[in-house]
Parts: C-alpha cells; sequence; structure tokens
C-alpha cells in the first residue's frame, strides 16, 4: 500500500475504533449525575474533613461494585492521602475497600439498569495535590482546587476522568475572614458563629472534574455588570486590588466576543480569581484561576484571559471524551485568541500570532519529527500537552476556515458548539458537523494535518520571460517520510504601484509544480502564502 492509502486507512481507525481510547480504567455500567462537597478547612493545619454525596446511575444489571478515584494514604496518620471513615446509603453501611487510589464501592444488591442511588463517602486527610494549600506572594493563607488534568481525586472521589461530567455542589465551612469562591452560582452564606462560614455553590451545567474548583482566601470581589447575561466577578488579593480590577476588567469584552461569536455562554458566572494556581491560567468552569502574578496593572495579561474564557466554550461546555483528543480544547483555545486579537485590534495582529506559532510549530518538529496533534501512542498524561496540541492545531482551525471560507466555518462552529454543549466528543464528532455545514469530504483534511508529522516544505524560483509577457514559477515540494500533503498555494504577485499583491492559486498535488502566468510588466517580487493561510516551511527566491 502506498503511504497516502496508508495515512488515511490510520486516521479512519482514529476516528471509529473505540479501542483507540487513553488509558483511563473506564466502567460503562455506571454514570455520575451528582456530586455535592461538603468540605470543612482550617488554619490549625492542612488537613481537610470531607463528606461527598455522589449521585450514580446504573446502567447495567450485572454489577457487583464499582470505583471512584480517591487518593489513598498509608497507615501513619502523618502520610499525605486521604483515609476513608466510612460509605453510607440513607442510614446503612455500605461495604467498601480503599487502595491504591481507588474507592471501589460494593452496592446492595440488587442493582437494576436505570436505578439511581445517593453515596455518602465521609473521608479526611491532607491533600498530596490538587488542593494548593499554599501562602500566596503576601504570605496569606490560601486554599485552591487545582485539579487539571486529573488531580482531582487526590482531594475529591470522583471519576477523575473528563469523559463522565456531572453538576455538582461546593458547601464549604471555613474561618469567616476568608471569602469562599467555587464552581456553579452562589446559593448561601451563612456566619455560624466561633468564627466560621459556611459558603455553598451549585452548578447546573454538567462539568468535568478537571474544571471543578474552589478558592479559600482574602479576596477583594469586584462585581461587574452582567454581559450577554452573564455576571462577570474578579476575584483580586486585597493588596492588588486596584491593579487586579483594571486588569481583569479586559474579561468584559472578552466574555462578549466569544458569546457573539459562538453561542450562549454556558455557566452561572464569569468568576476571574488571582491564585496560586500551577499554571498560568486554569480554566475552570465559570470560575477561572489565573497565577497570582498575572496582575500587574498593565494588562499586558489580555492573551491570557482570552484563551482561559474561549476554554468555557470548548473545554469546559464542550469537553474532549480521551484525552488524547484535547486539541478540541487547547487547540480551539489558541486560536479563538488569536481571532479575538483580530477582532479587537486588526487583520495584521492575526497574522502576527499565526506566523509567531508557525515558527513554533516549524521548530518543535525539528526537536520532536514523529510527534502529531491526535496522537493515541500517549500514556502518560504529562505528555499531551506540546505545541501540536496548543499551537498546530490552532493552525488547524486557521487552514479549515480558509478551506470552508468564513460563513460555513463560523457556522460550523456554532452549530458544533449548539449540538455538543454540555457534552463530550470526539475528533469524528467536530469532522461531522464540518462535514455537514459545508456540504465538503474533509477526510483527506482531517488526516493530513491531523496524524501526519511535521507539515510540507516548499522550495522554489521565478523567471519573467519579458517578449512573452509570462511569469513561470518552478516549485518542489517535500514532506516527511511516510507522508502525503496535498494542498491549494497560493502565490502573491507584487508590483510596487499597487498595494495589493495578484494572488495566483496552485494546487500542489505533485512533488514538482512549474505553472505560467500572464503579467503585462516584470513583478518586483513573489511571496508564497501572502496572506498566511498555510503551515509550511519556504525557500523562494529569484533566479
Amino acid at each position: 500500500m502506498n503511504d497516502k492509502f496508508l495515512c488515511i486507512c490510520l486516521f479512519i481507525s482514529i476516528l471509529i475504533n473505540p479501542a483507540a481510547a487513553d488509558n483511563y480504567p473506564r466502567n460503562p455500567k455506571i454514570d455520575i449525575t451528582h456530586y455535592v462537597f461538603r468540605l470543612a478547612l482550617n488554619d490549625i493545619n492542612n488537613q481537610i474533613t470531607g463528606k461527598a454525596d455522589v449521585t450514580i446511575r446504573f446502567l447495567s444489571n450485572d454489577l457487583s461494585d464499582f470505583a471512584l478515584d480517591l487518593d489513598s494514604r498509608s497507615d501513619s496518620e502523618w502520610d499525605k492521602g486521604m483515609q476513608v471513615r466510612s460509605v453510607i446509603r440513607g442510614n446503612y453501611q455500605v461495604s467498601f475497600n480503599h487502595e491504591n487510589d481507588r474507592l471501589i464501592i460494593i452496592p446492595e444488591q440488587p442493582i437494576k439498569e436505570g436505578l439511581v442511588r445517593t453515596y455518602r463517602i465521609s473521608y479526611e486527610g491532607i491533600p498530596e495535590d490538587g488542593l494548593n494549600i499554599f501562602d500566596n506572594k503576601h504570605r496569606d493563607r490560601t486554599f485552591f482546587g487545582d485539579n487539571w488534568p486529573d488531580r482531582a481525586h487526590f482531594w475529591l472521589p470522583t471519576v477523575d476522568h473528563p469523559s463522565d461530567k456531572a453538576t455538582c455542589e461546593f458547601i464549604i465551612t471555613a474561618p469567616s475572614d476568608y471569602q469562599v469562591v467555587a464552581t456553579g452560582g452562589l446559593y448561601e452564606e451563612t456566619d455560624l458563629g466561633n468564627g466560621l462560614r459556611r459558603t455553598h455553590w451549585r452548578s447546573i451545567a454538567p462539568i468535568a472534574t478537571k474544571v471543578m474548583t474552589i478558592g479559600v482566601a482574602r479576596f477583594a470581589v469586584q462585581h461587574l455588570d452582567e454581559t450577554a447575561g452573564v455576571s462577570i466577578q474578579n476575584w483580586i488579593y486585597p493588596q492588588d486590588r486596584e491593579a487586579g480590577f483594571y486588569d481583569y476588567a479586559l474579561s468584559k469584552k472578552i466574555l462578549k466576543f466569544y458569546s457573539e461569536k459562538i453561542g450562549p455562554y454556558a455557566f452561572a458566572k464569569l468568576a476571574n480569581i488571582q491564585s496560586t494556581t500551577h499554571w498560568g491560567g486554569l480554566e475552570s468552569a465559570g470560575a477561572i484561576l489565573y497565577h497570582e502574578n498575572s496582575v500587574t496593572g498593565t494588562r499586558n495579561c489580555e492573551g491570557l484571559l482570552a484563551h482561559e474564557i474561549a476554554h468555557q466554550w470548548f473545554g469546559d461546555a464542550v469537553t474532549e471524551k480521551d484525552w488524547f483528543h484535547i486539541w478540541l480544547s487547547e487547540g480551539f483555545a489558541t486560536y479563538l485568541t488569536h481571532v479575538y486579537f483580530e477582532h479587537a485590534y486588526s487583520r495584521k495582529r492575526l497574522i502576527q500570532r499565526m506566523k509567531k506559532d508557525r515558527r513554533r510549530v516549524i521548530d518543535f518538529f525539528k526537536r520532536r519529527p514523529h510527534s502529531i496533534i491526535l496522537d493515541t501512542t500517549i500514556t502518560n498524561l504529562s505528555d499531551i500537552l506540546s505545541t501540536n496540541t496548543y499551537q498546530k492545531a490552532g493552525w488547524f482551525l486557521h487552514m479549515l476556515r480558509r478551506k470552508l471560507g468564513e460563513d460555513h466555518f463560523w457556522k460550523g462552529l456554532r452549530s458544533f458548539y449548539k449540538q455538543y454543549k454540555n457534552s463530550n466528543v470526539l475528533t469524528a464528532d467536530f469532522k461531522k458537523v464540518m462535514e455537514e455545514v459545508s456540504g465538503m469530504d474533509l477526510s483527506l483534511f482531517f488526516q493530513q494535518w491531523l496524524i501526519q508529522p511535521g507539515q510540507p516544505q516548499l522550495r522554489g524560483s521565478w523567471t519573467y520571460e519579458e517578449s512573452e509577457n509570462q511569469l513561470k514559477v518552478r516549485l518542489t515540494k517535500s514532506c516527511p517520510p511516510h507522508t502525503a500533503y496535498i494542498f491549494p498555494l497560493d502565490i502573491g504577485i507584487y508590483r510596487n504601484d499597487k498595494k495589493e499583491p495578484e494572488i495566483a492559486t496552485v494546487l500542489m498535488d505533485s512533488a514538482k509544480k512549474t505553472t505560467s502566468m500572464d503579467v503585462s510588466v516584470l513583478p518586483d517580487s513573489l511571496v508564497l502564502d501572502p496572506h498566511v493561510w498555510l503551515l509550511f516551511e519556504n525557500t523562494f527566491s529569484k533566479k
């Protein structure tokens, strides 16, 4: 079989083969529908006490037990990790086993398909990860849920995988000199006396555990006007109040743009939270965590805000079903950030950002020549994020926009969001929507840019035959081994007496291409891909 045929076969296999899933131990017999996390925090030590109500819908009659993810600890009470005290349903104790970070629950029989039960898990311990209990840069004590990608289980009993989304509630009891923010809408605040306050946040939108969060700290809280029907809030360390309110106020116009461009926002609020997250930003649903140093008072965090807010649509509301498909989250947020800058400033800003990303993609390929966007060989979650899943995936969307045209591309994204809002997707789902909207067969396009490594290299030269008023362009295309790239190439013909170039488009479907064009005078220069629509390496000159 030739290389092109092999690539297409591999692509079809990845899209339709359910075995091509990440290695999380799924249980197709249960579906988590709702969590209620009751947590007690204190200032004496880092131990937390929790009661989690987990509501489960059973999808099979044949079930002897099921598992949740929860970090386990050794017998030493000083070790980090969680220790389960009991599992209860109603007034009855339920048998369980907790070891190797798995809480095995043995439900009472009989279990019937469609049955819904709620189990209360009582536990306590010192989080090893997931819940950051740190002093912030001002030496104030803070608590932040930092779950991405699968670190919720270090402090919450969950199915810690994006494929099982659920609604959730956080009921936090903490010292009353803290403010508490969390996923969802505010439901209750009650002073309990003895220096304690209970705060209750509730999300009615189903989300993955990776984007559930709490923030407990001393905050200055700003409530901006509603935008697109959504309450915008900024939660800033009191010492950074003025700078943080100024910086994060940019979120208002960003939210407005995405709501109009893609579709209605999915969550109860948009809270921008200064925090101790490990990441530059963490797109927790409706409660985004930004690294504390993002607050500068200079508004240089605009790109960060745009990226994390874009995730509220893609990553949070529309969520990848398997980690291999993380580009549906990170690639979308990367490209939508560029589109936001195009809208807010100019097309020139988009082109600058795409050129910068193209250089990064090319440099990354030189270091890792076999890596691809949709990589089903990854077994370690620390390897799923790369230039491929951010910048190259962003370039995929940029080229798809060119291929489909403005109307079909944006109609497709809106349709994709509307159809899969609050649910899970794979790459095949996105492909299907874009084909339905455009009427095009996108198999080759998806195959060559998502599962082939690298990008084409173009070399060429041009000459002008004055006697014939004819321009001759000779091009040579080379591709990484075992790949086949076919694409349209724009050639810009520039003359000093015209602001815009004449455009000739050549289909690069062979290794060598010679094309002739009738022109009236000698061009001043020729530029490949003058409007920056193609991911490629370029060496081109006048002969």
